[in-house]
């Protein structure tokens, strides 16, 4: 058995003396693990960072033996985000969501692509966490919990939306969520792409996409999600504290 694709790695761990297992989200293959020789040497290790992008070949005797990997690097992202902690905890984030969430070997087209946009800005687009609030919605559709944002599931409004049912995943208006609002989630208006970049509002449309994923977790048996996406809401929320007030009017 042997195909060849590319993608980003996601997570690398030591196999035996001188091998590490590594897991990478492929274009064609999906999240795929597979063997490196060598790969704790000094001149593999460099290219075998979270985030990097490599062309592989996987070989195995069996189609679903774990089989091996050889790899040429195409690009390391590290470099781009190694002096902007913020960027740097992002893409610690992005890669052990994508560990964590998709099964091995399904293949994931749309969120394949837009991952690897969203790994390519960190440290280049001054707009990327707002691309990362986004890229958590396409995920949470990858994984048959869609936010269905266009109208209030109560009034059928496309006006005033303000809330997100925790139950539902549908928006819900102001007037339409009445007494219950204090039990609903918070609809930033850049998860709706009618607001500029403010971190406080991403933050604030992660902990509604953060409250679905983890419902996501809990499905799956408890397993939580990482700890790598709560270093980077830390990060987001020191930068949040030193962000100018906006004025209206």
């Amino acid at each position: 058995m042997e195909w060849r694709d590319q993608g980003a790695v996601l997570a690398v761990r030591k196999y035996g003396e001188t091998s590490v297992i590594v897991d990478v989200f492929t274009e064609h293959h999906g999240r795929h693990a597979g063997v490196v020789r060598g790969g704790i040497s000094r001149k593999m290790t460099p290219h075998l960072q979270p985030g990097s992008q490599v062309s592989l070949t996987w070989k195995a005797r069996l189609e679903d033996q774990l089989g091996s990997f050889t790899f040429e690097p195409i690009k390391s992202r590290a470099a781009a985000v190694m002096n902007d902690p913020m960027a740097l905890s992002a893409l610690n984030s992005i890669t052990a969501m994508l560990a964590f969430a998709l099964p091995e070997r399904e293949t994931h087209g749309y969120l394949y692509v837009d991952s690897m946009s969203l790994l390519d800005k960190l440290g280049n687009d001054p707009n990327w966490p707002l691309d990362y609030l986004q890229w958590e919605l396409s995920m949470l559709e990858e994984l048959g919990f869609g936010l269905d944002l266009s109208s209030c599931a109560v009034t059928g409004t496309h006006d005033d939306l303000i809330y997100v049912s925790p139950k539902s995943g549908r928006a819900v208006s102001r007037k339409g969520a009445g007494e219950w609002a204090d039990r609903m989630l918070p609809l930033p208006q850049c998860l709706l792409g009618q607001a500029p970049l403010e971190y406080r509002e991403v933050l604030r449309g992660l902990t509604t996409t953060g409250h679905f994923l983890t419902r996501f977790a809990n499905e799956m048996g408890d397993k939580p999600v990482p700890v790598a996406r709560d270093r980077f809401l830390d990060r987001l929320q020191k930068s949040a504290v030193l962000e100018p007030p906006r004025f209206e009017g």
